[in-house]
């Protein structure tokens, strides 16, 4: 796990943060209107109608489409990490339950998702990237 003094590499289609909430709504587009409506976050960046990320005063939530697999109580937690493969196996050993291996994605991150002991998930993202999403589908609307 990173210091606080820990730079991440950029990527324009990672949020801002270190630890980055995952909310579930079932509209996606009304949700993230009402969070920023209600307690001024702005977009940051538009997922198709599934996924919209918002900025918080120098950190960011993430509003997402429902999973019919996983994230059982309707949210998840998404962490950066410098190595995801090393991450990946250190939580294995610790008995973590591996979701989803280590994978690159075009967005510019190396994920990989794991269930920890009370059935959370978490999402563990390694920079490997500088994506610009309008490369892969997604619309940044303000950095």
């Amino acid at each position: 796990m990173p210091s606080d003094s820990t730079t991440f590499p950029s990527n324009r289609s990672m949020p801002a943060g270190v630890v980055i909430p995952v909310l579930e709504y079932a509209d996606v587009t009304a949700a993230a209107q009402w969070l920023c409506d209600a307690f001024g976050f702005t977009e940051r960046l538009r997922i198709a109608n599934h996924r919209i990320q918002l900025n918080v005063d120098g950190g960011s939530v993430v509003v997402a489409e429902p999973k019919n697999v996983g994230t059982p109580n309707g949210h998840s937690v998404m962490v950066r990490v410098l190595d995801a493969d090393a991450h990946a196996a250190r939580a294995e050993r610790a008995g973590a339950t591996i979701v989803t291996r280590p994978e690159t994605y075009s967005f510019g991150e190396r994920q990989y998702s794991a269930d920890d002991v009370g059935g959370h998930r978490w999402t563990f993202s390694q920079t490997v990237a500088d994506s610009d999403p309008a490369s892969w589908g997604g619309e940044l609307v303000s950095a």
